[in-house]
């Protein structure tokens, strides 16, 4: 089959023919309809983020496709299922501490770099072995429509922080970093669950202001400036009462500054649940007050992905026309231009936009 190689870090892709995946007992073989291109993949094919990726290796994490063949652990899976393919791997022999791996990506630590080991290659190829539960029945779908369902990758990790506190209907939500492709989607998901109303945090005067018209007036969209004190009064003048929750999804780039003042305005007993990327690439890490901590009773949770049963959720909710996937703008390229799909991804980020290769 054709796939798209990474053989060396800061190397392009190489598309070329590998031997067709093998099925084994444990897991299912899906033939690839379309799978979403990261818009910081070219950051992690240079070697720029340091992901735990051992090469050569098939990039890509998740995508949409049909079964091709199931083990004989299968009980509910079928040939020609239309299925997400959940990156997030994690092992079998610990119910406790599972070690995660998202396949085609990263591992999470020494543990997920062994499952790496069989579970090496991701979603730019035309066919993937996935282990059986992460292959995730969405129902039919048009084959025409597998690049926008690509979305619930994007949906699904700020679903994943908002199950984690137990976001409840009517409850208010900070989402830092809104205007990035996760944080946007988390508005829409955080309005999907119920909440009362959203505040968008975000550097860009303009994307806000877009956010602003799309989502209504249950949006309320505060510009960061960059002074700490300042920002979070503007964040509590906003709000329409208590903040009950803050969902930071701010990347790499970030500051643990940028943090703190958002984690700062939640309320007293109020839930804060951190899933981007600040301090992964040096810098101050992230110093909240103990005395403020216990003294408001603030729960503070760390979340990385989602869990194995919010895929079946999320495309419930997408069915039931809570979340719409046509508000989502697709870009779609082939496997053989799959580098060119990583530069446009890049410099096409904004959010609602998606860049999909379509390796059938």
């Amino acid at each position: 089959m054709k796939a798209a190689v990474l053989k060396a870090f800061g190397s392009p892709l190489t598309i070329e023919t590998v031997p067709d995946p093998v099925l084994g007992t444990g897991e299912v073989i899906v033939e690839v309809a379309a799978t979403k291109v990261l818009a910081y993949a070219g950051e992690v094919l240079s070697g720029q983020r340091n992901y735990l990726l051992d090469l050569p290796a098939i990039p890509g994490p998740g995508g949409i496709g049909r079964v091709r063949s199931v083990g004989p652990d299968s009980t509910h899976l079928s040939v020609g299922d239309w299925v997400f393919c959940d990156p997030t791997v994690r092992s079998r022999d610990d119910a406790m501490a599972p070690d995660i791996l998202l396949q085609g990506l990263t591992a999470g630590g020494e543990g997920g770099r062994r499952l790496q080991n069989y579970y090496r290659d991701g979603s730019l190829s035309l066919r993937q072995p996935v282990p059986t539960e992460n292959a995730i029945r969405i129902g039919a779908i048009d084959a025409g429509d597998a690049p926008r369902w690509c979305a619930l990758g994007m949906l699904l990790v700020p679903y994943g922080g908002l199950l984690a506190v137990g976001l409840g209907a009517g409850e208010t939500v900070l989402i830092n970093g809104a205007t990035g492709a996760f944080g946007s989607a988390g508005i829409a998901v955080a309005l999907a669950m119920g909440a009362a109303s959203v505040i968008a945090t975000g550097r860009n005067a303009e994307v806000l202001k877009d956010l602003g018209r799309r989502f209504g007036p249950r949006l309320r969209a505060v510009q960061m400036l960059g002074k700490e004190e300042e920002d979070r009064q503007r964040i509590l003048q906003a709000a329409s009462g208590p903040i009950d929750v803050v969902l930071d999804l701010l990347p790499p780039a970030a500051t643990a500054s940028q943090v703190r003042t958002a984690v700062l305005t939640v309320r007293p007993y109020g839930r804060v649940v951190l899933m981007g990327g600040v301090g992964m690439q040096g810098g101050a890490d992230l110093g909240l007050p103990y005395s403020w901590l216990m003294r408001n009773c603030i729960t503070v949770c760390g979340q990385w992905m989602y869990p194995p049963e919010a895929v079946t959720r999320m495309a419930s909710m997408v069915r039931a026309g809570l979340v719409k996937l046509d508000q989502f703008a697709v870009t779609s390229f082939d496997l053989e231009h799959a580098n060119e799909a990583v530069a446009h991804a890049a410099t096409n980020a904004r959010p609602f936009q998606m860049t999909v290769i379509q390796p059938t």
